[in-house]
């Protein structure tokens, strides 16, 4: 019986920790990168071109059902771990260079990346940049730019 309980307060634990905004998703939703894969090796500029099953693409402040805005995490943990992992999870991604943001509704970049290894994630956020409650994410893929 106590091994049932420590379980239990494992998987609420982890069900917290993942847990994203109020906005409500797909649950068949999914994010992926359309021409990349991991290990790839690549020539900068690099073309990223995003994929999205199961919603819909909207611009940031738009809240329509089923929709989101891209977001392309770059070279630093996956959603919701590292340092801010928590606090980005429930009050929105920040704007800066491991945090692109893709408000217009943008579906792909074309970004200059400096050689070597990096990692990149996609995330799909509601219309103030916050993941949906049941966060929509890629996995994550190293490339190498030469």
């Amino acid at each position: 019986m106590k091994a049932n309980f420590t379980a239990a307060i494992l998987c609420f634990a982890a069900t917290l920790v993942w847990a994203g905004g109020e906005t409500p998703a797909n649950p068949e939703a999914k994010v992926y990168f359309v021409n990349l894969s991991d290990g790839d090796t690549v020539q900068s500029p690099v073309k990223i071109v995003f994929g999205l099953g199961g919603m819909g693409v909207a611009p940031a402040g738009v809240e329509k059902e089923n929709t989101g805005h891209h977001h392309l995490l770059i070279d630093r943990p996956p959603l919701g771990q590292g340092e801010d992992g928590a606090d980005e999870l429930t009050y929105g991604l920040p704007a800066d260079d491991n945090h692109m943001h893709f408000g217009g509704g943008q579906t792909e970049v074309t970004l200059d990346l400096a050689p070597g290894e990096h990692t990149l994630q996609l995330v799909l956020g509601d219309a103030g940049h916050v993941p949906h409650a049941t966060p929509v994410v890629s996995e994550v893929i190293t490339i190498t730019v030469e």
